[in-house]
């Protein structure tokens, strides 16, 4: 048998908030949450942006005055809405009103005249250019003196005509929760998501690591742009320019391998399968789908997959706005027809646009195999059936679509089809789109859909576009729209596009159902998530529900061995909603083993049948099968 992967945790951050428990979806379809659910994401991102603190059994507000949780929406509600999703650029990434960059100044010296300025010495440039004269004021200064030209750089500041992005929520600092000792933005928050991945399973983590082979664990992660923060490659590449002092630890800091790094040495104390890939906007996917090859073929059992990007800086962003890629100011002024802009509706997938909304976050998914799921009592949050990645071919321009798209998405359904029934597939199913928010990508990929939904005869397709209120999170954006599958499947909301008023008349709409506002929907049993990545990178991914799974499973195993994982499952419900209280009180105890549980490996043994790691309950195997028995002399 096939074991199958299942999701059994999930955690994170992206602008809507935290991940684990569908905070973050929640925040996103809040008009149509009540009760529990409307007071549960209310407080969680009052504590996580640190308007509200609880300490000594009590919520305070920052001045110190007592608040309760019924309080919360009424007195800081305006505040938690206007910090959350996609807003205009805060002060803390840089100031986009006032960009600050250098300017070349050519000056020419007057006829018969010197530019003359004084220096310290130390200060001079080595070697001294041409034409520089010095006349030593002191022991430390000099006077210099030009004839002809001379060319400076000097500080400049612009209006950035890029000025929205889905930013992390407003006052949520991830390097106050540990000791970060100075590590970049995406490094920080892998640490929060991973912790919070790891809690929202409600297991033990030593018991699961335990459970299997240490080499039957692994983790699947990575960034595309690295870290380029100051602390990263974004200090390694600019400091000397700017006459600082490159440090020991950004060029290491800085690689797209880092978030893997971090999760193994700092969060799970892996020893199996370390794993990184990029894979543009699909980069999340393609970790995903190595993660769901291993567990399929047995090599895993236990996969931490992760993505994360915080990339809001200058750089990155001008990059991108000279590919004319994102939304600026002048082109939704034109949209709208106004002289102000809405940075809410930066993003419109499927309406109306002119460019995508870059964003930031951090996202992480614990899968395990089927057996070691019940084994265990993990909650089953869904299933990944198969992640398909497929390129476009010979292309002119390297950032345009192809065919393989097309590919993914046909075998995707394919797949769903023959696994779960087509009339599943026609009626219980609905996408998760790429939904960038450019004017090419509308059509596009709507076509695809359109083409696939005329094959498999389904109608009424739903589409919901994750982009249009967290921002295009680049490595981990399919990691934000699984985030939003889970979330549907859990409460039977369907998000709408609301940042757009119609869908754009060169949309390939005839099948497909995109509305924009969020509204209640029946049970989805399947959910396709679509990811179209720059330079040709397409995948797609088919994910079951919860519901759906178990159905699945429930013709592998017996009523008794589902009576006995029901047992346990709760007992880890009881520890989920511990870990929910608790982060929603932001109580978040990340984990950061730095330096803690160090493997001696003095204490290795090793036969030729098997190797013990020190701190494991099992051995690793050592009597492997040879897979090339036929061509083997002996």
């Amino acid at each position: 048998m096939t074991a199958l992967p299942v999701i059994v945790g999930m955690g994170g951050i992206n602008a809507a908030g935290r991940t684990s428990f569908h905070q973050g979806f929640r925040r996103i379809v809040l008009s149509q949450l009540s009760g529990t659910a409307r007071q549960e994401t209310f407080l969680g991102l009052a504590t996580l942006m640190n308007l509200v603190k609880f300490s000594q059994g009590e919520l305070r507000l920052a001045n110190g005055e007592p608040i309760s949780k019924d309080d919360i929406e009424s007195k800081l509600g305006e505040q938690i809405l206007a910090g959350t999703l996609i807003r205009k650029i805060e002060k803390q990434h840089f100031d986009v009103d006032a960009t600050h960059g250098h300017t070349k100044l050519t000056m020419n010296s007057k006829a018969g005249e010197a530019i003359r300025f004084v220096a310290k010495t130390r200060d001079l440039p080595e070697p001294l250019p041409k034409g520089w004269v010095l006349t030593e004021l002191d022991a430390k200064t000099v006077e210099v003196s030009i004839e002809g030209v001379l060319e400076v750089k000097h500080d400049t500041y612009r209006d950035n005509p890029i000025k929205a992005a889905g930013q992390l929520p407003s006052g949520f600092d991830p390097a106050i929760l540990y000791n970060s000792r100075y590590q970049p933005r995406g490094l920080q928050v892998t640490i929060f998501a991973a912790t919070d991945a790891i809690k929202s399973t409600g297991l033990d983590w030593q018991k699961v690591m335990n459970s299997v082979e240490p080499d039957k664990v692994g983790t699947y992660s990575a960034s595309v742009a690295g870290q380029v923060n100051d602390e990263g490659f974004g200090g390694l590449l600019k400091s000397r320019l700017l006459g600082e002092r490159v440090s020991t630890k950004q060029l290491a800091l800085g690689l797209n391998t880092m978030s893997t790094d971090f999760i193994n040495a700092y969060v799970t104390g892996n020893v199996g399968t370390t794993f990184t890939t990029s894979g543009a906007c699909a980069t999340f996917l393609y970790n995903l789908r190595a993660a769901v090859n291993d567990i399929q073929a047995g090599r895993t059992r236990v996969a931490v997959v992760a993505s994360v990007e915080c990339a809001l800086t200058p750089e990155i962003i001008e990059g991108f706005g000279n590919m004319s890629a994102l939304a600026n100011e002048e082109g939704l002024r034109k949209l709208d027809n106004t002289t102000e802009v809405d940075y809410r509706r930066t993003s419109r997938p499927f309406g109306e646009n002119c460019g995508f909304t870059i964003g930031e976050g951090a996202q992480v998914a614990i899968l395990m195999d089927d057996a070691l799921a019940l084994e265990l009592g993990a909650e089953i949050q869904g299933s990944v059936a198969d992640v398909f990645v497929n390129a476009d071919g010979i292309k002119k321009s390297i950032t345009a679509p192809g065919p393989g798209n097309y590919i993914t998405m046909a075998k995707s359904v394919a797949l769903a089809a023959e696994i779960s029934g087509l009339e599943s597939v026609q009626k219980r199913s609905f996408i998760l789109a790429h939904g960038s928010s450019t004017p090419q990508n509308r059509v596009t990929e709507s076509l695809i859909y359109h083409k696939v939904a005329e094959a498999f005869s389904i109608n009424g397709w739903k589409v919901v576009a994750t982009k249009a209120f967290v921002g295009h999170t680049i490595a981990p954006a399919s990691g934000d729209q699984l985030a939003m599958a889970l979330g549907v499947f859990s409460h039977n909301i369907m998000p709408g596009i609301t940042t757009i008023d119609k869908v754009a008349d060169d949309v390939y709409a005839e099948h497909l159902d995109i509305r924009n506002a969020h509204y209640p929907c029946e049970a989805m049993d399947i959910a396709f998530i679509n990811s179209k990545g720059f330079g040709g990178n397409n995948a797609t991914a088919t994910v079951f529900s919860p519901t759906k799974t178990m159905a699945l499973l429930s013709s592998r195993y017996s009523p008794e061995q589902l009576a006995e994982y029901q047992q346990k499952l709760n007992q880890t419900h009881a520890a989920q909603v511990a870990y929910q209280t608790q982060a929603d009180l932001g109580q978040y105890e990340l984990i950061y083993r730095f330096g803690e549980g160090m493997i001696d490996e003095a204490l290795l043994t090793i036969d030729t049948e098997q190797l013990n790691v020190p701190g494991f309950d099992k051995p690793i195997s050592l009597q492997v099968k040879n897979p090339y028995a036929d061509l083997t002399n002996k």
